[in-house]
């Protein structure tokens, strides 16, 4: 932990002349979207790791129907294969994808089947929310884990039951309406504060004031900000040239634990007033050591095991420390000088926390 802490500090320390991020980096434009695409189809040609048919109908439904419709009759056939899975595709349509545009899909196994290592997906149809399809994928699955299974033990790493196929869906309709080209462009930050909005409405002003002679911007609230477009200027050119200029933004302090994992992520604007911290650890360890009774010679008595616990309590050795940090340097400096592991990082964070000491929202996930 010591070391991500000081590993933090330093990135800190190299970042500070880049503080300024670029608004395109920062914002997105209102109208300008993706869209998330959905759809069932079947992976065929797998080496015998497909659905069992009997434990997945809907498998074997839609392999009668996909037959039939080639004119293959199998109604009445008992079909045993298992080369076939059902599988759910997704798949995200970016903005202003046109029509004969590649997209990369994502498969997932909907049955019991042990792989798609190797399987090919058939023509399925990716439809949008609003029930229209606006793409076609077909195509060979790669899987990037692996599994291998003996009689008596298995390794696998990665999904098996989950793959992608790049490029594997052709776009088949477009979704109109994306960029609004007759009313003013909306930015929306992507992590909304009233002072980064301002600022950005500014650095615009500056730029279109002395590119086009006119003020175009102006702040709505934490989130949102409105640019008129000058006159002959389209929306595209305006939303290019914009997108380069940098804005310093501002963060809110906040501090966020992962109590699972041991993460703590501090924020840059963080602050704790002077407060004195010790971090002790009581450790108890307790032994079951039972013995055996034996009875004496030619008596009735019986063997019995009689129990025997070994309770011993060790503290390690604490210092009182001071901490105080009126930048994210000098708290990880002072966090350092402790020398704590995560959880009790955490820990003391929490009780700075509750003393009032920690000038930041804490986040506990």
């Amino acid at each position: 932990m010591r070391e991500i802490l000081a590993a933090l500090a330093v990135l800190l320390m190299a970042s500070d002349a880049m503080a300024a991020a670029r608004i395109k980096d920062i914002t997105t434009v209102r109208g300008v979207r993706e869209n998330q695409l959905i759809g069932y189809g079947l992976v065929v040609g797998l080496a015998g790791s497909g659905d069992t048919l009997r434990n997945a109908p809907f498998t074997e439904q839609s392999l009668q129907s996909m037959l039939n419709r080639l004119g293959v009759n199998v109604m009445d056939a008992g079909l045993r294969t298992r080369n076939v899975a059902a599988v759910m595709v997704t798949a995200t349509l970016p903005p202003f994808a046109g029509r004969g545009s590649h997209i990369d899909v994502s498969v997932s196994s909907l049955g019991d089947a042990k792989s798609l290592q190797g399987g090919m997906l058939l023509m399925t149809q990716l439809q949008g929310a609003d029930g229209q399809v606006y793409a076609v994928a077909q195509g060979g699955i790669s899987v990037s884990g692996f599994s291998a299974e003996g009689d008596a033990a298995s390794l696998a790493q990665g999904g098996v039951t989950t793959g992608r196929i790049p490029n594997g869906a052709l776009v088949e309709r477009t979704v109109p309406g994306q960029l609004d080209e007759d009313g003013p462009i909306v930015l929306e930050l992507l992590n909304p504060d009233f002072a980064t909005s301002v600022g950005m409405a500014a650095v615009i002003n500056d730029f279109t004031s002395s590119r086009y002679g006119v003020r175009t911007a102006e702040e709505q609230n934490a989130r949102q900000l409105t640019v008129f477009k000058p006159q002959g200027v389209g929306a595209a050119r305006l939303i290019a040239e914009i997108g380069q200029l940098r804005v310093s933004t501002d963060t809110p302090a906040k501090v966020v634990i992962d109590e699972r994992t041991g993460t703590v992520v501090i924020g840059s604007n963080v602050q704790i007033s002077p407060v004195a911290v010790t971090h002790g650890t009581l450790v108890v360890r307790i032994t079951e050591m039972p013995m055996v009774s034996q009875p004496g010679p030619f008596s009735d008595g019986e063997t019995a095991i009689v129990p025997r616990t070994d309770i011993a309590a060790e503290e390690s050795e604490a210092s009182l420390a001071i901490i105080e940090g009126t930048d994210l340097r000098t708290l990880v400096r002072g966090l350092n000088q402790i020398g704590l592991k995560p959880m009790g990082i955490i820990a003391i964070l929490q009780a700075v926390k509750s003393a009032g000491a920690l000038q930041a929202d804490l986040v506990v996930q």
